[in-house]
């Protein structure tokens, strides 16, 4: 581990003198790389000399001990060793952590999708505080929201709404809302009081960049027309509306958020470029061996994850066994309890591997 860490560093160190670099300056693609190369093994380089920092001072209290000392002054050097050995340790399961292959999309704005499933009316409706309880989530992150597509129904929910969450490190955080949500709760159109289960389900793509994915203009169908409101009437008479179908894989995408044909298009090619490029991901993973999967359950959309259960006030995430009784304030936006949870979890599956793998 100590020979990787000290290869990080003088890499760290080299590509510091790189970015100094005129040529390297003048040419923007290469800055870019370097730079988040940079970036990402930061935080591993400044853990590796606070570790080595704190390993020198315990050598050298270690050392005293050997030396003729009073009695007040070895208990404070030994004092000072315990205190080193547990800041030591802690530095040490850090860096383990840290040396754990990242996910090269965990730094990208998110692309979502919500979707009311089994339940009707309520499914919407729930999707619609599924919606904004991730929009909630993202204004405490600092992450801005940009709405690309919705089919809002009349009582106030989503039969579906795609936005994306622009902000450093948002996939990483949901990534994890992957899959079949659950509610259970007595709607308000619900006269004898019965508890109802609906369903909605959430898809969380990675941003992709057009480098990562290869569309060709040739590929794409483009049709035009007008933009619709809830009940399907139309509420634009501009065929302002855009439907992108990627022939080569099926993939088919509508946007009609905006009034501009243009910017419509714009935001329609964004999530196309993320659909096929997760399409390709998911075929990748599916030659990945099913044990090594991670604790906290494949992504899959059709896996139910997690219950909220509104009589209760009780959220309960499937995958790693958490149970919450504060529904009201994860609804509105309080995740991080259940984020942090799952993102440990995942952690700590991954240092599992990686271990097993050494």
């Amino acid at each position: 581990m100590f020979d990787r860490l000290q290869s990080v560093e003088e890499r760290y160190e080299k590509l510091n003198g790189l970015l100094s670099d005129p040529e390297i300056i003048s040419d923007t693609n290469k800055l870019r790389e370097y730079s988040k190369e940079q970036s990402d093994i930061a935080d591993t380089v400044a853990t590796y000399r606070m570790y080595k920092e704190a390993k020198s001072q315990f050598d050298d209290a270690k050392a005293m001990l050997e030396d003729k000392l009073d009695a007040d002054m070895r208990d404070m050097v030994k004092e000072e060793i315990s205190e080193l050995e547990e800041q030591i340790s802690e530095l040490e399961d850090k860096l383990k952590l840290l040396l754990v292959p990242k996910d090269p999309n965990d730094e990208k704005n998110v692309i979502m999708e919500v979707r009311g499933a089994a339940g009707g009316d309520e499914a919407a409706l729930f999707a619609g505080n599924l919606y904004r309880m991730y929009a909630r989530y993202a204004e405490t992150q600092g992450w801005k929201i940009e709405v690309i597509d919705s089919a809002a129904t009349g009582l106030g929910g989503f039969k579906e709404i795609i936005f994306m969450i622009n902000g450093k490190g948002a996939y990483s955080k949901m990534k994890f809302e992957n899959g079949a949500h659950r509610v259970q709760r007595v709607p308000e159109t619900e006269s004898g009081g019965r508890i109802h289960t609906s369903t909605a389900t959430v898809a969380c793509l990675p941003e992709a960049e057009e480098v990562e994915v290869d569309i060709h203009d040739k590929d794409i169908r483009v049709d035009t027309f007008t933009s619709s409101g809830p009940g399907g009437q139309s509420v634009n008479t501009t065929m302002s509306a855009v439907r992108l179908t990627h022939v080569p894989t099926g993939v088919v995408v509508s946007c009609q958020d905006e009034k501009s044909q243009i910017k419509n298009k714009e935001k329609a090619m964004k999530v196309l470029r993320a659909r096929v490029y997760d399409m390709f991901q998911k075929e990748a993973q599916a030659e990945y061996d099913a044990q090594r999967k991670t604790a906290v359950g494949s992504g899959d959309r059709s896996e139910r994850i997690r219950t909220y259960n509104f009589p209760q006030n009780r959220v309960t995430d499937h995958r790693i066994g958490l149970t919450i009784q504060k529904l009201d304030q994860i609804l509105e936006g309080k995740l991080d309890e259940i984020v942090d949870a799952l993102v440990f979890a995942d952690q700590s599956s991954r240092l599992e591997q990686a271990e097993e793998g050494n």
